[in-house]
């Protein structure tokens, strides 16, 4: 006689549903440049504004503001190549999972069902990079989920696989 078999353990983290069950895929390391480039052009441009008022009026507190931009841009940096690790999506039988953040853990699961339509954009320091960006939409704002930083060839595996799936599982739509 056979012993009936144990249910599965439940998730212990409510952002880590069934572990070892989910297929992570992570998005390109690429966007770390990309987001740093990006980060490097606003704070020449806010220096540069701050070098001007410094230069003109020759108060103290132009050159405190230009130390205290660059700290912050050290930091912020620190926290994008952290944050874009963090990134991660996965496609299952009926929904996508999207998880991002470090200090705030975001889990978004987006039922295929529910999908209106779905977008794929590239900015010029994203194309520069061969780099691509899926934004999905539902009838609920709340539950819009967006990966970037993913190669086009896998940006446009996944529109079309995504909006197959969203017209085959239609509800009323």
């Amino acid at each position: 006689m056979t012993e009936p078999s144990a249910p599965a353990p439940a998730p212990t983290d409510p952002l880590e549903p069934w572990p070892d069950t989910v297929d992570w895929r992570p998005v390109s390391r690429s966007l770390i440049t990309v987001e740093l480039i990006n980060r490097a052009i606003w704070v020449v441009a806010i220096l540069a504004g701050l070098t001007v008022g410094w230069v003109l009026t020759g108060h103290w507190s132009w050159p405190t503001g230009m130390a205290v931009v660059l700290v912050f841009a050290a930091w912020r940096s620190v926290v994008t190549v952290r944050a874009v690790k963090a990134w991660g999506y996965a496609e299952r039988d009926n929904d996508l999972l999207v998880r991002h953040g470090l200090v705030i853990r975001r889990l978004s699961i987006v039922p295929y069902a529910r999908m209106q339509f779905v977008d794929v954009t590239a900015g010029p320091l994203e194309r520069a990079f061969r780099l691509a960006t899926v934004q999905l939409h539902t009838a609920a704002a709340a539950t819009d989920a967006k990966i970037p930083g993913l190669p086009p060839e896998e940006a446009s595996r996944l529109r079309d696989r995504l909006t197959a799936l969203g017209e085959d599982r239609a509800e009323g739509l």
